[in-house]
């Protein structure tokens, strides 16, 4: 890709006489950030307790191009460097991918060591309403997210195309060869990432590649989305999404939205996966979940309740699959997927509201203080209810969000208590904890 990305970037250069090319370049743009990261996790069950946490120091810096006859190229250094490590690290903000995928330990010596990697190196060409993309991207899509909210966002290698077909219609094309999850220094192939050790069992390739489109649609307060995602001999995914909102006057607003999600295996996995010894234990992938969301907002107070059911189907690995950190149900808490389905190879385990059969209710009250005369802090209150006749009791999430922004700086405390956390193997055995207890500080300057 390396090899082909600098051949590209020098073919369009040379392609343009030097002064222009002086002009490209000096009126490119530098911006990133420099982020610090806490995180403290507390997990209680029957037979053990254990505590971990972590400091990271790292952030992003990017250099993007400016445009010349429609062409543009820009890359994207990141880097998390842990550091006062203690005895039990939570290696969710270093290098838990990277320990996951080399030694089998989440939080061992590989999971612990700090990188650096060129997370974005790409080229791009807009003519008219058209825009095309080669190269590594952060990309954000209802399946295959970017999930920056963490210390680095995840990110995909392959070739984007966007084309403005109207003022209220817009269609997408991607082709994806690769993918980068945010605690790991290295692209590897989009399904070897999702499925590891059971790559070619499942699909008879030793690797393979996403094709996705969609359709954007957007006009006086009402949306439209569809996403197909098509994997190979492995899966495809389907995601609809519509909306409206508007204001019933000065001082209310509201939005109404739902959302539906159909996967199912393809190719060699249907074959693969109904076998009595496969990952799956003898299942074929057949998910479907429906969602609802309604926010109202009144001044710097908003409030929102959502509702989604993952369809429970006791023939089908009926759990969604989200390999490439995707978390699109409403009811996401900060916790709720544990984010853990995106590391190497565990695509087929479950956790929370994105396990089949189960029905989630979220609550969320945020609130702005402006109002007060100290401008720039917000808190947010949200709680999760997550039941299934599988579970031995409820879940129920608390989480907790205080934050403050001034000019290019913010600075987020997060509090994150969950009691009864449900998680679900390939198989489809449940593991339900006591409790888990998380918290967060994230300070970062941008510019």
């Amino acid at each position: 890709m390396k090899k082909i990305l600098l051949s590209t970037i020098v073919f369009t250069l040379c392609a343009h006489p030097a002064d222009s090319l002086e002009e490209m370049f000096k009126e490119g743009v530098a911006h990133g950030d420099i982020r610090y990261y806490y995180i403290h996790t507390d997990k209680e069950n029957a037979a053990k307790e254990s505590s971990a946490h972590a400091n990271s120091l790292g952030g992003t810096l990017s250099y993007t191009t400016a445009q010349y006859n429609g062409f543009k190229t820009g890359v994207t250094a990141m880097t998390t460097n842990g550091f006062l490590l203690p005895d039990s690290v939570d290696a969710s903000i270093i290098g838990r991918d990277n320990g996951v995928r080399l030694e089998n330990d989440p939080s061992g010596d590989v999971a612990q060591e700090s990188f650096t990697v060129l997370g974005e190196a790409f080229i791009a060409y807009a003519y008219q309403d058209l825009d095309l993309q080669y190269g590594r991207k952060v990309l954000k899509t209802p399946l295959i997210d970017a999930k920056d909210v963490r210390m680095l966002p995840s990110a995909v290698q392959g070739a984007f195309g966007d084309y403005k077909a109207s003022d209220t219609l817009k269609l997408g094309a991607l082709y994806l060869t690769d993918f980068k999850q945010r605690t790991s220094s290295e692209f590897i192939n989009i399904i070897e990432h999702a499925l590891g050790a059971y790559t070619q069992a499942v699909t008879g390739h030793t690797k393979g590649d996403v094709v996705a489109l969609d359709a954007q649609y957007q006009q006086e307060g009402l949306t439209a989305s569809v996403y197909d995602y098509y994997a190979q001999d492995f899966l495809n995914s389907v995601y609809l999404e519509a909306g409206y909102k508007s204001t019933l006057n000065d001082e209310w607003s509201y939005g109404l939205s739902g959302q539906y999600i159909h996967q199912s295996s393809i190719g060699n996995a249907q074959n693969n996966l109904a076998q009595a010894v496969s990952v799956t234990g003898g299942e074929k992938i057949g998910s479907n979940a429906l969602g609802a969301n309604f926010v109202a907002g009144h001044g710097e107070s908003n409030f929102g309740l959502a509702l989604t059911k993952v369809l429970s189907d006791d023939a089908k690995h009926d759990s969604l699959v989200l390999a490439w950190d995707g978390t699109p149900l409403y009811t996401n808490m900060i916790t709720s997927n544990d984010l853990f389905q995106s590391n190497y190879g565990k695509s087929l385990t479950a956790d929370s509201v994105y396990i089949g059969g189960t029905r989630g209710i979220r609550l969320v009250y945020a609130q702005g203080y402006d109002f007060t005369g100290y401008t720039g802090f917000k808190s947010e209150l949200s709680y999760l209810n997550a039941a299934n006749s599988q579970f031995a009791h409820d879940q129920n999430d608390l989480n907790a969000v205080v934050s403050y922004a001034v000019g290019h700086f913010s600075l987020a405390l997060k509090g994150i208590w969950v009691n009864n956390p449900v998680s679900q193997s390939a198989t489809g055995s449940i593991t339900q904890d006591d409790s888990l207890t998380q918290y967060r500080v994230i300070a970062n300057y941008t510019f």
